[in-house]
């Protein structure tokens, strides 16, 4: 994590790098309370994200950061994704699941979609894609 232990920036180009900015998800999962079954859903949502970006994009950034809701009664992680790879023609399409250009069962997007609290995607075809995640925690 960076200094202040709150947000660390990784490029994402290869496996070494999705393997990377999961360990940084599942530091601060832990660090801030997170419990191990939302430790595992906040680690595949970036993995399934960041593989999305090398296998799509070939490079980009995950950004991976504390958050806390707009009304300050929650916090939690939030994730954005950025890549000026081919970016997606039909977001609604590939929401559904089960669409995939590269041969796999073409659940990244939508299975991190299900994994996480929130989901936001922007993409233009041509343009790349920004996906930005949040997880909260909940309260014991």
């Amino acid at each position: 994590m960076s200094e202040d232990e709150e947000m660390t920036k990784v490029n994402i180009a290869s496996s070494a790098d999705i393997i990377a900015a999961r360990g940084k998800g599942r530091e601060l999962a832990m660090k801030m309370g997170f419990n191990v079954v939302d430790q595992t859903k906040i680690t595949t949502a970036i993995s399934e994200l960041t593989r999305n970006i090398v296998t799509y994009a070939g490079k980009g950034e995950v950004t991976i950061e504390k958050a806390q809701s707009e009304t300050g009664d929650k916090n939690g992680i939030v994730v954005v994704c950025v890549d000026e790879g081919p970016g997606i023609k039909d977001i609604g399409l590939v929401l559904k699941g089960g669409v995939s250009t590269s041969g796999s069962l073409g659940l990244g997007l939508s299975g991190a979609k299900q994994l996480m609290d929130e989901f936001e995607i922007k993409s233009k075809p041509g343009e790349g894609t920004i996906i930005t995640i949040k997880k909260w925690l909940r309260r014991r």
